[in-house]
């Protein structure tokens, strides 16, 4: 037997993204249903490469009693409505936003890093994906912080603008063409020109400088890996349309050669070590959109600490920055919590 299972915001980049990841991971499905907002009620989305179509209903008219799971991809502030009405009628919500990441009764989950977490869902009905760039980070510190205790990161992200949306993807696209032709490449979903630039500037800032996003990457570190690991992140938006990258630095308490780094990491689950010390053998976001893996590279001795490593990582954030961890976390609840005979 299968579930139940909702998707909300089948419309956008995550949930179609969701759409396709239940597909291609045979989810046990025995009823979906596909929501959004009432613009695109009535509209067909696909279910994957199967060549099924669901019509899209009005998120507003849905009833979800007697459904299993939802996945939610419609923002923060749709999600304040929704989520709570779906979490009482007994559908388990697994939420994309940043609203419930933070909350004390809420498990934040990265399957391959703190699973057991889960198990703190009941007391709301509402699991949280963490942030893309957490998400990917994570997975890539956590075999290392099991082998010798990480004590601080530093973090550089190159954010692709599909973090962004559809309107980011729409940008890059319009002002790379406008700037070949001659036209003009003025921002509109961006603060500076993203063509061809980089913009040290993801969400809103903060009173101490740093903008959301990277408080996002310190607070989800400490509540999904490890509250003593010190992180500091700057997030920088690059005219990549999708994959994120990041550079890596960390100290840890014990010593752990590069080496010795590489065998645990090509060991460890979700990732995919691609570290060869010559032209090309490493990760890039190309490399990388479509797939389910993290994927490790550059891994080496930093030497201007007692127990230092530095590290690139790149993911698809779509996947598993959004879409593949909500699925994964799905999968998770269905072994641990919503079994079916």
């Amino acid at each position: 037997m299968g579930y139940r299972v909702v998707v909300a915001g089948a419309t956008g980049n995550v949930g179609r993204e969701m759409l396709n990841i239940l597909a291609e991971r045979e989810f046990p499905i025995d009823d979906l249903a596909v929501l959004a907002s009432s613009r695109s009620a009535g509209d067909m989305a696909d279910f994957g490469e199967t060549g099924k179509q669901y019509k899209i209903q009005n998120i507003e008219h849905f009833d979800p009693t007697g459904w299993d799971m939802a996945l939610f991809a419609i923002g923060s502030e749709a999600t304040k409505v929704y989520a709570p009405k779906f979490a009482a009628a007994g559908c388990t919500v697994i939420d994309n936003s940043s609203l419930y990441r933070m909350d004390p009764d809420v498990p934040l989950i990265v399957p391959e890093v703190n699973p057991e977490a889960i198990d703190g869902y009941r007391v709301k009905n509402i699991i949280a994906n963490p942030n893309c760039s957490t998400a990917q980070m994570v997975v890539a510190l956590k075999p290392i912080h099991d082998a010798a205790k990480i004590t601080r990161v530093v973090v550089a992200t190159y954010q692709s603008v599909s973090g962004a949306g559809k309107a980011g993807m729409d940008e890059l696209f319009e002002q790379s063409r406008n700037i070949f032709v001659g036209d003009s490449a003025e921002p509109k979903k961006f603060t500076k020109q993203i063509a061809f630039n980089v913009i040290p500037h993801i969400d809103s800032f903060l009173d101490d400088g740093s903008t959301k996003e990277e408080w996002k990457m310190v607070v989800e570190t400490k509540k999904i890996l490890d509250p003593k690991i010190k992180v500091t992140a700057t997030c920088v938006r690059v005219p990549v349309f999708v994959g994120h990258s990041e550079a890596i630095n960390i100290e840890m308490e014990n010593e752990l050669s590069a080496e010795d780094a590489q065998k645990i990491l090509r060991e460890a689950p979700g990732i995919m070590l691609v570290d060869k010390r010559e032209d090309g053998g490493y990760a890039t976001p190309i490399e990388c959109v479509g797939d389910f893996a993290t994927y490790v590279s550059r891994v080496r001795e930093d030497s201007t600490v007692e127990n230092g490593l530095a590290l690139w990582c790149v993911s698809d954030n779509l996947r598993k920055g959004a879409a593949l961890n909500a699925v994964q976390i799905a999968e998770l609840l269905g072994r641990r919590h919503l079994k079916k005979d």
